[in-house]
């Protein structure tokens, strides 16, 4: 082999030897980035990860403070005059005694106590009053369905609970008593009319108790050994009675039969009685008899409804007596309680809710009857 001959086969072998070099340099150098950057991308990851993890910053003493609990309350629904006589008595035959109470008694359930004031005898006996215009008699067949309404309890301190007698009002006790619903302002004698009932829920013990300012004749008020009502012309039982019951008592509230018939304003005898009554400890008063509502007061920090007028009733021919609503306390324990009045229509032996236009107006008519009181388009009162 000639020398030029070797002297290319040598530059060949060297430029290979190269070349291989920088291919395997080449080589290194993608392994090296790619391990690189593979643990590049994992300490991200991990930062990533570990950022999502972490505890977050431990709140300020105002951020960890538990949200005050709400102060437990009783809720309370009234309502005003029920009857089942008369032409109602023919609605209720004809559509059944639930359909009465068919738009209210979700109300009713709800609560957790329900009272109203009824305006008539429970009987089929009795000698029907002879010196009074409207004497009214009701069917025993109302009773089970006020209870499944949700109707706890009712007043009895008016001037028709003895329309057909001591009979009658007997008879009306007994027909209570066989369906579990409570009654103030009447009894056997004196000492039950008087008498609070009590009602405990949620930790809060109320006192309920009832008086009448409106009664025909001496022959109804209660006795020794005597039915009849608890009477109020003279307010000094009243008072010694809401004295004793406050001594048992969270809350004590008082049901009032007074007033004059279809006038907007509480007379003289109501606000006097009404303030009486809270003097001496009751914490919300609840007054019925005028047929039509009145407005409402508060006295000493405490509330004054003058009249929830009719409820389940006949149809005068004033309008202003188709009127009516649904007023729902909740109390405290310390006898504060807050209102809420709900429009109702009282149509012929049935309440029905009104629509939102006539609501409105009913509450507006009301804050301009009442004493220094705002009521909400909710019907909350302040």
């Amino acid at each position: 082999m000639s020398r030029t001959s070797r002297t290319l086969t040598r530059r060949r072998k060297t430029i290979t030897k190269w070349r291989q070099a920088g291919q395997r340099t080449l080589l290194f150098s993608l392994f090296a980035i790619l391990a690189v950057g593979g643990y590049v991308l994992y300490e991200r990851i991990s930062s990533t990860g570990q950022e999502g993890s972490a505890q977050p910053t431990p709140p300020s003493h105002h951020e960890s403070e538990a949200a005050p609990e709400k102060e437990p309350t009783i809720s309370l629904s009234f309502a005003g005059d029920v009857m089942m006589s008369g032409n109602v008595e023919k609605t209720l035959q004809e559509k059944g005694y639930d359909y009465a109470f068919s738009h209210v008694s979700p109300l009713f359930l709800a609560d957790d106590y329900t009272i109203v004031n009824l305006e008539t005898p429970i009987t089929e006996r009795g000698t029907p009053s002879d010196n009074k215009a409207f004497v009214y008699k009701s069917s025993p067949l109302a009773v089970p369905a006020m209870k499944q309404a949700g109707i706890d309890a009712v007043n009895l301190a008016n001037n028709h609970t003895l329309d057909q007698g001591t009979e009658g009002l007997l008879d009306t006790l007994a027909a209570l008593e066989n369906h579990q619903i409570d009654y103030v302002g009447a009894g056997k004698d004196d000492a039950r009319a008087y008498a609070p009932v009590y009602i405990e829920k949620n930790g809060i013990r109320v006192a309920l108790l009832s008086f009448s300012r409106v009664i025909p004749e001496y022959s109804w008020y209660a006795g020794k050994n005597k039915p009849g009502l608890a009477a109020t012309y003279d307010p000094a039982l009243a008072v010694r009675a809401i004295q004793e019951a406050q001594a048992g008592a969270d809350v004590v509230i008082v049901i009032a039969h007074w007033g004059k018939e279809k006038v907007d304003d509480p007379i003289e005898h109501q606000t006097t009685l009404a303030r009486t009554f809270i003097d001496a400890g009751a914490d919300l008063v609840i007054g019925g008899h005028p047929h039509v509502l009145q407005g409402f007061e508060k006295y000493q920090d405490k509330w004054i409804a003058y009249s929830l007028g009719n409820f389940i009733f006949t149809r005068a021919s004033e309008p202003k007596t188709w009127e009516s609503m649904v007023l729902q306390a909740e109390c405290t324990k310390q006898g504060s309680c807050e209102l809420t009045m709900l429009p109702y229509h009282a149509k012929l032996g049935q309440a029905v809710p009104m629509n939102e236009a006539d609501g409105r107006l009913l509450l507006e008519r009301i804050q301009s009857l009442s004493n220094s009181v705002t009521i909400h388009p909710n019907g909350r009162l302040e």
